[in-house]
């Protein structure tokens, strides 16, 4: 048998630090603390998404450290160095939510320029807030190095188990009179009490959960609270883990395959996931250049039960789930049902039917976790529609305790401001479909989260009887009868664009079908008078977003390949 060629371990960093030209290279290096030694060594950056100006990664300037000193421990030099984060919590609501999904993009740019311009032999990239996950992915699975994603954590519940979506109910409640101004302000004192990402299975461990079925994660990754010793051990394994992946030559796309995706999407709706995992997941799987459709969801939904008891529509928060074991027995118990793929390879060096060979049941007499012949849903929660609203698909978050139908008669609003006042106002009544359009991936710019209407919906006590439709999306957090993802969007001349106050509209998760009752004769008078809307923005990074962002449909990625244009025929 044909031996394969050794691995080199300092693939990348010898064309930087190597040989009499690079001479400069090292000499600048040495300023920042490399030794003779050191030039010698693989080479890890540890891509840091640490800030201050949000708790989901206020401590991760710590654990960038352990991660370090994992890499530097195992053999390698470790180089640390940052990329942005935003805050979905602060900005939501506001204009500045427009940049919540262009920093996904951000992210994954200026994690790649990095690497790829000092010639990292590996990379370990540590994130907190939602975006940055699929963003240090999307990077990873681009420049195809050795590599390790570790999440920053969750953050403890606060004071009576609130989190930041009881705070934005509680504004609904304030509106509605059933939470006094002194109760509001209790709530926002106690809600947040420290380091870590939203307490629920919002976005962010949506989408730390989806990474480490991916095996992009180590064992149990997903499940650690943010100020925890297993975190650092977690952060300190990480930094070992890739030194290892070098010296065995795996990278990222060994792992990244279509079947990985296919256990992230399974993990996802047994967890009853975020919405956004739809869009991200699609985004990363572009980048590793793996097929992943809308249809995927729908195909692998059929079979796949919610059985974990989460917030926003459960009970539980993300440290419940941590005390009785993570998400590894869950994985076990899905594995065992044939429901995942137990050969893919993981950042362990080993498949996933390895890394779960030894864990242990949930305990007895936990509720958190519902077992298969006792799911609360049999079928996915998240519900993939088509129809005259979405020819190109829309994603809707159904637990099936909202209902699976809902018909009622559209409120439109051009703008989430807008709604919001309406919902505050009094406007939005028993029955109504919310509509809020414009803002889309290219209309809002940025696709805004739609977190302070659909919490003013559940504070002002309307969740049982309000729909809520948007070509925006949602937060993790979001809850009650709500699709989003509606393409084509509104600013692109989408059916959403013709909806008008009083229109019928019907939602039927079971037929999987989204319907303006409207005929095809008016909505083509309708269309010949819309006019589409003046850009948010001319310059600058939303308006270069605008230009270049995909569908919704399509995971709202901005690299998609171009269309060769053809050459002129000489004359």
């Amino acid at each position: 048998m044909k031996k394969s060629p050794p691995v080199d371990a300092r693939r990348y960093s010898r064309r930087v630090v190597d040989g009499v030209t690079q001479t400069p290279s090292r000499a600048m290096l040495r300023a920042v603390g490399f030794s003779d030694a050191d030039f010698g060594k693989p080479q890890v950056g540890i891509a840091s998404t640490w800030s201050n100006l949000t708790p989901c990664n206020m401590h991760i300037d710590e654990l960038a450290r352990w991660a370090a000193g994992g890499a530097e421990a195992a053999g390698a030099k470790a180089i640390t160095f940052n990329t942005i984060t935003v805050s979905d919590g602060i900005s939501m609501g506001t204009p500045g939510m427009r940049y919540s999904l262009v920093s996904r993009e951000v992210i994954a740019d200026s994690i790649e320029t990095v690497v790829g311009a000092q010639g990292f032999d590996g990379v370990v990239a540590i994130g907190g807030c939602d975006k940055n996950m699929p963003g240090c992915m999307m990077a990873l699975a681009r420049l195809d190095r050795p590599a390790v994603f570790v999440y920053g954590g969750t953050i403890r519940p606060g004071t009576d188990n609130r989190d930041i979506v009881s705070v934005f109910e509680a504004v609904g409640g304030y509106a509605r009179g059933t939470v006094s101004e002194q109760q509001l302000h209790f709530v926002e004192r106690s809600a947040i009490p420290g380091p870590g990402s939203c307490s629920g299975m919002y976005t962010a461990n949506t989408m730390a959960s989806a990474i480490e079925a991916l095996g992009m994660s180590l064992p149990n990754s997903s499940a650690q609270e943010a100020i925890s010793g297993q975190k650092r051990d977690d952060c300190a394994r990480a930094g070992a883990a890739v030194v290892d992946l070098i010296k065995r030559g795996i990278t990222p796309r060994q792992i990244l395959t279509r079947r990985s995706f296919e256990n992230a999407i399974t993990v996802v709706i047994a967890l009853g996931g975020s919405t956004n995992a739809v869009l991200h997941l699609m985004a990363m799987a572009s980048s590793a250049n793996v097929k992943l459709e809308l249809d995927d969801f729908t195909r692998i939904g059929k079979r796949v039960p919610v059985l974990a008891d989460l917030r926003p529509s459960g009970r539980h928060s993300m440290s419940d789930l941590v005390a009785i074991g993570g998400i590894l027995p869950l994985m076990k118990t899905l594995l065992k049902a044939h429901l995942l793929h137990g050969d893919c390879l993981t950042v362990t060096g080993a498949t996933l039917a390895e890394n779960l060979r030894k864990v242990a049941p949930y305990p007895q007499g936990q509720s958190i976790v519902r077992p298969l012949r006792d799911p609360i849903k049999k079928d996915s929660h998240l519900v993939v529609l088509y129809g005259n609203l979405a020819p190109d698909g829309a994603v809707a978050k159904i637990t099936g305790k909202e209902g699976l139908r809902f018909e009622g008669t559209a409120r439109v609003f051009d703008s989430e401001e807008d709604s919001l006042a309406g919902i505050l106002s009094g406007k939005v009544q028993s029955g109504d479909v919310v509509v809020i359009r414009y803002e889309g991936p290219r209309g809002g710019p940025g696709m805004r989260e739609m977190l302070s209407p659909t919490g003013a919906i559940m504070g002002k006590g309307l969740g049982p009887t309000v729909a809520l439709i948007t070509d925006g999306r949602f937060s993790g957090g979001s809850h009650g009868f709500v699709v989003g993802h509606i393409s084509p969007e509104a600013a692109l001349g989408g059916p959403l664009a013709l909806v008008r106050d009083g229109d019928g509209i019907t939602i039927d998760a079971k037929r999987r079908l989204i319907t303006l009752l409207v005929g095809a004769a008016e909505l083509k008078r309708r269309r010949q008078s819309w006019m589409p809307p003046k850009p948010y923005a001319r310059r600058g990074v939303l308006a270069k977003y605008a230009r270049e962002v995909s569908s919704a449909s399509l995971g709202a990625v901005t690299d998609l390949p171009q269309a060769p244009t053809r050459r002129a025929k000489s004359t």
